[in-house]
């Protein structure tokens, strides 16, 4: 196995894993990561800079959104990571088992923006995803979970209650809550648009 240095101490740490394009990032996104770590009670935030999105037209050079990435969540706990470019992964699945295997005593949580989740049954092994770690989706604007998406109903057994999120890291999953917030209204798109 190839040696990756990790974004952060790992060993024994509920870690959350915020996967994005980052194009760019913004307070937003760290609004989601700040929400998780407080409500989750994890350790620490991987920012996970997607190399690429094949789901999305325009991805953004990489440099500047790795940089993006840093200059809004450069802050205590939260690590940003070019992991998937090291690796050279592309979907969000085959990064979480390569951090599962060079990381296997930490307890990584999967965080989401309110947002994503009506299109996560589109990603590449969404099930599987589900099935290898606990996800945490946190509100945003205009977001609602809803009874239709394809993941809120094929995992609706495994929903946890807001009150239970604490423990979300040490579940077994599938395992996944969904956390109501105050919303943030920033978004990438928007921040392209005024360029």
């Amino acid at each position: 196995m190839r040696r990756v240095i990790l974004p952060g101490p790992a060993n024994g740490l509920a870690i959350g894993l915020l996967g994005g394009s980052f194009n760019p990032a913004h307070e937003g996104h760290l609004h989601v990561a700040e929400t998780a770590m407080r409500r989750l009670r994890l350790d620490a935030v991987w920012w996970i800079v997607a190399r690429g999105n094949p789901l999305k037209a325009e991805h953004g050079d990489f440099d500047a959104r790795l940089a993006s990435a840093r200059a809004v969540a450069g802050r205590h706990r939260h690590h940003v990571s070019d992991i998937e470019r090291v690796l050279g992964r592309t979907y969000s699945i085959e990064t979480i088992r390569a951090l599962k295997a060079r990381a296997p005593l930490a307890r990584f949580v999967w965080l989401m923006g309110g947002d994503n989740v009506s299109g996560f049954h589109r990603w590449k092994a969404w099930r599987e995803i589900a099935r290898e770690v606990p996800i945490a989706i946190v509100a945003r604007p205009g977001s609602r979970l809803s009874k239709a998406s394809g993941f809120a109903r094929k995992f609706a057994r495994f929903h946890v209650q807001e009150e239970m999120a604490g423990r979300l890291d040490r579940l077994s999953p599938p395992a996944w809550v969904y956390l109501r917030a105050r919303e943030h209204a920033a978004t990438s798109t928007a921040l392209r648009a005024r360029r």
